[in-house]
């Protein structure tokens, strides 16, 4: 097989060949390998490579799960390999080496992927974009110029530029969602505790984290949450089953749905006419499919909500470095973390337990109250993001003004933290493209438990606006 036909397929399509021994899994290993090599110095999305492990676990015969042979990265962030490190993007974690692999990663392999390199990420996940001190920033493949997003930008970024047909990523504010609309592929953050997060955690950032990936297809991701959701031992988040295989609704397409549309965030900041163009484009199709569509946007207080999510990350961005210095012996300096993140950990320390569990509180509250938005319909209709793609070095974490960096980043994410907060389910499915030919994604949530209706729904767009057949032009 050629780059040229790879580059074509999907994941589900390569099992297939695979399956009917068309193509071997060591030889979609070394395309894959190839196009890293390749093409990679232009983006910097891979970070480390292990061909050793893909090449053993190919030799000593892979699970015949749903992707056997499919070559896959996991981002630098949670999902552990043993015996590889865990840099999470940081100077600070960068000798970090797991000693067991996550439970997600082990089903991954039961899944039948080949798990060959990790992908590049900001800070601790810190930011919606990949430019960490340690890696590197990682390029958009439409415009090399511009950012590919984060904390999943590594992922996403590998993604369009055909290395792989999938990537892991995780989700604790956008950051998958944020890369899908940055790079022009799907992502789903699924609903809390869909997807494993042990051995080490029962839950990350008070629940607010979701592992799922970013994919080419929208069935490429229902197969892959089949594959590996459902709890392991001990989680303290379930959640609820559904009827039937999430494949079975992105082949089914057979509700119709009520679905309301905001074209502003809570916030009120203001929203690019590209991104704004993009969901009245996905409204038309929606409506002209049979659904129910109308302009409506949900109740809460998006100011606590807010406020309590940046209690939250900030305090597990300590826990995080606790842990470190707890392995190491060492506390960071300013030198080994990032300004912002560094600004971050001095909140925290002040932050009390009182001031924590408020927090969390909060977080609950609000939820329920945005929650009730979907008592009466079934998926709420968004921007993913209020700007297209922005310039490299317009978030930049080691700047001095903590609270311009911070303004910059609210000002380009109102969206998504929501569903972080609630734990709902959402996805960016890339419907629009700029005349200059950078990619716009538009959100779709659902209530808590619901990725059938967010398949449902993007599968359908998926026929009547599709994407995957787009080639990123930066690497032209």
């Amino acid at each position: 097989m050629k780059f040229a036909e790879y580059q074509n397929l999907d994941a589900t399509d390569l099992a297939k060949l695979v399956a009917s021994r068309e193509v071997a899994p060591g030889e979609l290993l070394d395309i894959a390998l190839s196009a890293v090599d390749h093409i990679n110095p232009s983006i910097n999305a891979i970070v480390n490579t292990f061909e050793d492990r893909a090449k053993s676990m190919i030799a000593k015969g892979l699970s015949d799960g749903p992707f056997c042979g499919v070559p896959f990265v996991l981002k630098d962030l949670l999902a552990d390999v043993a015996g590889v490190p865990t840099t999470m993007g940081s100077k600070y974690c960068e000798t970090h080496t797991p000693t067991e692999d996550s439970e997600l990663t082990r089903r991954y392999d039961q899944a039948g992927l080949v798990i060959f390199a990790k992908s590049n990420t900001p800070e601790f996940g810190g930011s919606c974009t990949t430019e960490p001190r340690l890696h590197g920033a990682t390029r958009n493949p439409w415009n090399l110029n511009l950012s590919a997003g984060g904390s999943s930008g590594g992922s996403g970024a590998a993604v369009a530029a055909r290395l792989v047909p999938m990537a892991h990523g995780n989700d604790g504010g956008g950051s998958l969602r944020i890369p899908g609309s940055a790079n022009g592929v799907f992502a789903l953050k699924p609903t809390r505790g869909r997807n494993p997060t042990g051995p080490n955690f029962g839950e990350y950032w008070s629940g607010l984290v979701e592992e799922h990936a970013l994919t080419r297809s929208v069935r490429d991701s229902a197969i892959l949450l089949d594959a590996t959701s459902g709890p392991d031992v001990g989680s303290p988040h379930r959640a609820p089953k559904n009827d039937r295989p999430f494949i079975d609704d992105v082949l089914a397409c057979d509700r119709r749905f009520r679905i309301g549309v905001s074209f502003d965030p809570p916030s009120g900041v203001p929203v690019d006419k590209a991104c704004r163009r993009a969901v009245e484009i996905t409204a038309e199709i929606l409506s002209s499919l049979g659904h129910q569509v109308d302009e409506v946007s949900p109740i809460f207080d998006h100011e606590r909500m807010g406020k309590a999510l940046v209690t939250v990350i900030a305090v597990n961005y300590l826990v995080t470095v606790i842990d470190r210095e707890r392995e190491t012996g060492q506390p960071p300096s300013s030198e080994d973390l990032e300004q912002v993140i560094f600004h971050r950990l001095g909140i925290a320390r002040k932050t009390s337990a009182s001031d924590y569990a408020l927090a969390v509180r909060d977080l609950h509250r609000s939820g329920r109250q945005f929650n009730k938005f979907f008592v009466e319909r079934d998926a709420h209709l968004t921007p993913t993001l209020a700007k297209p793609p922005q310039p490299l070095g317009t978030f930049n974490m080691n700047s001095e003004n903590v609270d311009e960096y911070l303004g910059s980043l609210y000002g380009y994410i109102p969206f998504t933290a929501i569903y972080n907060a609630t734990g709902n389910p959402a996805c960016s499915v890339p419907v629009h493209w700029t005349e200059d030919g950078i990619p716009i994604g538009v959100q779709i949530g659902a209530g808590f438990g619901r990725e059938d209706v967010l398949f449902q729904l993007a599968a359908q767009l998926e026929i009547a606006k599709p994407w995957s057949n787009r080639i990123a032009k930066g690497l032209m």
